[in-house]
């Protein structure tokens, strides 16, 4: 398109419209009475436009650089040209220009409280939204008694601000960094005993002086977890609160959940009835090939499967479930002339491998590839840790698959640096062309969950640490950002007026209690935890949290605390992170009730009983492995690591406990009781 949708980079929300640049702030009208989070709107005209003097309306705007999150946006007639660069958390919008002068343009003339005619500093109102106007030193602002403001004498550049009040020490404290202007944007991770550490760094070009530092709004997710200092300063937006920092950028330091691929034997309440369980899925006769998501869905089906039985000792159910898995895999991995489905090929005009069938727009829009692939990639690191020759065989197609959504190399012939996720909103996003009034959108943030799970294992899996490392930190941010925005767990952010405990999901510009396919509370809720894996522990770091969601849920949803009908089989597994003992009793209670599509009556037992017998998940403690869990009950706790080397390992946790692995299987250390 010649233009955009509303861009939400918060605190400010952008527009770029035949005129330029409309430019707001659409935190400072937050309300969540109406059952969904919403700020204000952005529109073509905005608070201002920025505009130029020569060009009444362009006829197009291109997106012409990017880095982590920041972009450039250029407006070009022959040589009359406005370049402006803008990001997440930024405040600024920082402006180039050429052929002529920058014009801002008011629907009414602004209140100025600081400076005048033909000043080059300005602060000013737009009702209650305040902004800094920062031309070069010696240029001159006129027309500041009306609503359209010129630049002359400049130098091909200038700033505006969004500023946290209208004080002139404040206006003065942004004009030594406006001419700092930001020209690219890093996220650099790395890991360490336990903990993610993430380096958020902006680089810099002083149009004037010789200045670096640069000011910056964090997410909630971020200030929660910084490790340096910040201003009093801050700003509203629908994901709460922002706090703002100056230099060259920030740290955050994230403890790491843990994550295994299976759940312990010791979680195993009822031999038989689990093996016959297995036998029962092993039985039902393979379905033909879906479209990418559904087939997904089978995959990771298959893959809990297979764990399950390798813990229970039943090795011949095992190996027929990787050998389905393995089938079903290089049917999608092989391509033969003249085939449609299922296949995956390449579309080199948009970077992408796309699957057929494609489903939910994955074709068109390019949504969801991460929700979709996600699922074969944690099916193939199942069978990479049992059979490492099929891993060498077939491992460069489920790289492809890892390529489409993750890749980690800028320079990448065939995609994009990661493609879904935001580095600086912490989630990712579903929507391939984001093409609404809204911003884009995450619904299914469990399914994102998923796919860094598998990332994280097939890293492990064949050798490959810099994979999996990618993987745990795709995992551990998105965690605290599905923990403050869709969770909202400290009860921070939501607004108060906010009558719900949880979003289905989450939008550039508003959160919305709802889903793209159902009104049905199971589904709101349950569509940010599904598929249950046995990485879907991180779900419950908060049990307090999970009871209060739950008993909410429970008093609105049909059928109450029967949970046969619906998603039931999925809100009493999240009860189990909370309560265990009352959800397996009534799972037991319970042998025949109804299924969620991608759940199995085997892992909802081993879930239910690995919770009520071991405990729930203890988030205090960390490790210097990704693939442990600590689970406590009365206080007691159960270390479980699961190692993929061929040799052992020992393993320390943060509470000081140590614990020998054996090699290529799940070791458990059990407190005395």
């Amino acid at each position: 398109k010649p233009f955009s949708q509303p861009l939400f980079a918060h605190p400010l929300g952008m527009m770029c419209v035949p005129e330029g640049l409309s430019v707001t702030y659409p935190g400072s009208r937050v309300q969540g009475g109406g059952g969904h989070i919403m700020g204000g709107g952005v529109s073509g005209t905005g608070d201002f436009q920025i505009g130029h003097s020569e060009v009444a309306k362009f006829t197009r705007a291109d997106a012409d650089t990017a880095s982590d999150w920041f972009i450039g946006v250029e407006f070009a007639e022959q040589d009359k040209k406005l370049r402006m660069s803008f990001g997440h958390g930024s405040p600024f919008v920082f402006t180039t220009y050429s052929g002529g002068d920058p014009v801002l343009r008011f629907t009414s003339p602004p209140k100025l409280w600081a400076g005048a005619e033909n000043d080059a500093v300005i602060g000013l109102s737009v009702g209650d939204h305040h902004y800094g106007i920062f031309g070069a030193t010696g240029s001159s602002w006129k027309g500041t008694g009306t609503a359209t403001f010129t630049l002359t004498a400049g130098k091909g550049y200038f700033s505006i601000a969004l500023l946290p009040d209208d004080q002139p020490a404040t206006l003065q404290h942004f004009a030594k960094h406006a001419h700092n202007h930001v020209i690219a944007t890093q996220v650099v991770p790395s890991i360490r005993s336990g903990i993610l550490r993430t380096d958020y760094q902006f680089a810099t070009k002083p149009m004037e002086g010789n200045g670096s530092d640069t000011l910056y709004a964090l997410y909630p997710h971020q200030w929660k977890y910084v490790s340096g200092k910040l201003t009093d300063w801050t700003y509203h937006s629908v994901r709460g609160v922002m706090k703002v920092g100056e230099g060259k950028g920030f740290q955050t330091e994230v403890p790491i959940q843990g994550v295994l691929p299976v759940l312990p034997a010791e979680g195993i309440a009822d031999r038989d009835r689990l093996v016959a369980n297995l036998k029962e899925e092993a039985a039902k006769t393979p379905p033909g090939f879906a479209d990418t998501y559904w087939e997904g869905k089978h995959l990771g089906k298959l893959a809990t499967l297979a764990g399950i039985a390798e813990v229970a000792g039943e090795a011949e159910l095992q190996q027929g479930f990787l050998a389905e898995v393995k089938r079903r895999l290089e049917a999608w991995f092989t391509a033969k002339p003249g085939e449609d489905s299922p296949v995956f090929y390449h579309d080199a005009n948009w970077g992408t491998l796309i699957g057929s069938k494609p489903s939910y727009g994955s074709d068109e829009s390019l949504n969801d590839h991460h929700f979709h692939y996600g699922y074969f990639i944690r099916a193939a690191a199942e069978v990479a840790h049992h059979d490492a020759a099929w891993a060498k065989d077939w491992g460069p197609m489920v790289e492809l698959l890892i390529r489409d959504i993750a890749s980690t190399d800028a320079k990448d012939p065939m995609f994009p640096r990661l493609r879904c996720f935001d580095t600086y909103a912490g989630h990712s996003w579903a929507s391939g062309n984001a093409d609404f009034l809204d911003g884009n959108n995450l619904e299914s943030s469990s399914e994102s969950m998923n796919a860094w799970y598998g990332l994280m294992l097939w890293g492990e899996a064949t050798g490959n640490t810099a994979l999996r490392d990618t993987g745990i930190f795709l995992f551990n941010t998105e965690r605290t950002a599905i923990e403050e925005y869709w969770f909202d767990v400290s009860r921070t952010n939501f607004p108060e007026d906010f009558p719900h405990v949880a979003l289905g999901m989450v939008w550039g510009g508003k959160g919305a209690f709802g889903t793209w396919f159902s009104g049905d509370i199971d589904c709101i809720h349950g569509i940010n935890w599904l598929p249950f894996t046995p990485a879907s522990v991180y779900l419950g770091r908060f049990p307090d949290y999970v009871k209060k969601n739950h008993d909410r849920i429970v008093q609105q949803r049909e059928g109450g605390s029967d949970y046969n009908n619906g998603w039931g089989d999925l809100v009493v597994m999240f009860k189990g992170l909370a309560e265990p003992e009352s959800a397996a009793a009534w799972a037991d209670a319970n042998p025949n009730s109804k299924l969620e599509g991608g759940n199995t009556r085997a892992f909802m037992h081993h879930w239910l009983h690995t919770l009520e017998r071991l405990g729930i998940n203890d988030a205090a403690v960390t490790a210097d492995t990704p693939f442990f869990n600590v689970f406590v009950k009365d206080g007691k706790r159960t270390y479980a690591v699961y190692n993929h080397a061929p040799q052992p390992r020992t393993v320390t946790f943060s509470d000081g406990v140590t614990l020998t692995a054996k090699p290529n299987q799940l070791t458990v250390l059990s407190p005395q009781r």
